[in-house]
């Protein structure tokens, strides 16, 4: 491909040798004349063909640049390809790894919730009761919660019947001045009244510091006054009043002690 330069200069080639032809007319004749022109030919031919030989190079460079360049892009969009399905995979492996890890929490939660249960159910707590502390088996604190709710909720047999449940199997229980009161109570509320005063004796004898043991006293007074033994009642009074002569229950035996006279 001869380019606009080449025919520029071809042209003014040719105008060159026109305007001097006449000039030299004298000088070289026809064969020379075209000796010269089919040599300047030879020439701008040669020219172009360099000229074409050299774009065909840079495009055949070009053209070869482009294909690395197409296949670099193609390579790049397979690794860019590739990445994403590892990034993928990635991502669902770390789903899956958390999905593990939260399930493995959860049974280990599980597990130390079962743990603590069951030491819950053996190990030993500490409870107050008539402002004195001390520690229960479970099994001993939820005999005695029951068998104070059942008291309270009227159900005097059910109360009874925990309460000295508790008072055989844990002879030496923190709970015990507490339920001889309470059961004496439930007794004395199922009108067996003789049950009730050997129980509250037992109450008595075995804990006369106790701050249940003044009501205790006067528990048995009531006791012996429903039986109709009025003389007992007044003697249990009188050791009341001796005992324990400025608690409340002193009191109110002296006021029942009035009326028995």
């Amino acid at each position: 491909m001869v380019t606009t330069r080449g025919r520029v200069a071809v042209a003014a080639v040719l105008v060159a040798l026109a305007a001097s032809f006449p000039a030299r007319a004298g000088l070289f004749d026809d064969d020379e004349a075209r000796r010269a022109i089919l040599e300047l030919r030879k020439q701008l031919e040669q020219s172009n063909e360099q000229a074409r030989a050299r774009q065909n190079e840079q495009m055949a460079l070009m053209s070869s640049q482009i294909e690395q360049l197409k296949r670099s892009l193609l390579e790049l969009n397979g690794n860019i390809e590739a990445q994403r399905g590892d990034n993928a995979r990635l991502r669902g492996q770390i789903e899956q790894l958390a999905r593990d890890v939260a399930e493995l929490q959860r049974k280990q939660t599980d597990l130390q919730q079962g743990v603590d249960e069951r030491i819950r159910k053996v190990e030993p707590q500490k409870v107050t009761v008539d402002e004195k502390e001390f520690s229960v088996d479970p099994e001993e604190k939820r005999t005695y919660d029951e068998a104070l709710a059942g008291f309270r909720r009227g159900e005097f047999d059910r109360a009874a019947g925990g309460f000295g449940t508790l008072l055989k199997r844990y002879p030496a229980t923190g709970y015990r001045q507490s339920a001889l009161f309470w059961l004496g109570n439930a007794q004395y509320a199922k009108r067996d009244y003789k049950e009730a005063i050997a129980t509250f004796r037992s109450l008595v004898a075995s804990a006369p510091d106790s701050a249940r043991a003044p009501e205790a006293l006067l528990a048995i007074a009531n006791c012996q006054a429903e039986l109709k033994d009025t003389k007992a009642a007044r003697k249990t009074i009188d050791d009341l009043v001796k005992t324990y002569p400025k608690s409340e229950a002193a009191q109110a035996g002296r006021e029942r002690l009035a009326a028995l006279r």
